[in-house]
């Protein structure tokens, strides 16, 4: 760790991370530098990216501890089913997209016009959904649209 790395300490009110559990903790590590711009403020032990204003803490999966008790963390199981992911906005999603395909992410889609904004997904080495969206319509007043079968 650098000794002068900023790390998420707040020194007043709060501020929020977002913790994966990562097979491999080296690939996630670079996926979130790479990809993201990120600046790696600690190798392991955890893992810390600063991300823009945001930090990316990661470890290996493991038991119950003291703090979590009945609580085992694993990365998520192959196939398509999520129960949240990491939500990216971006200022210029074409030209993320570009820098990311370039560093060897792999999108489920290019960026689609949904109205309220432009928006695209992908998956880190471990399977986790990251959303990345441009907000365009909803910055004049376009709502986003509703997914078919939701009134």
């Amino acid at each position: 760790m650098k000794p002068d790395a900023e790390l998420p300490a707040p020194h007043h009110g709060l501020l929020l991370t977002y913790f994966l559990t990562v097979r491999d903790v080296a690939v996630a590590r670079r996926f979130y530098a790479d990809v993201f711009g990120g600046e790696v403020v600690r190798e392991e032990n955890p893992a810390m990216v600063k991300v823009a204003n945001s930090w990316i803490i990661m470890n290996p999966g493991g038991g119950p501890t003291p703090d979590k008790p009945g609580v085992v963390l694993e990365a998520p199981l192959p196939g398509d089913r999520v129960s949240g992911f990491l939500n990216v906005r971006v200022a210029d999603i074409a030209a993320f997209h570009s820098h990311a395909v370039a560093k060897g992410a792999e999108f489920l889609t290019e960026p689609i016009d949904r109205g309220a904004e432009l928006r695209c997904y992908l998956r880190d080495p471990d399977g986790y959904l990251i959303e990345v969206g441009q907000s365009t319509g909803l910055l004049v007043g376009i709502p986003a649209e509703t997914p078919a079968g939701r009134s």
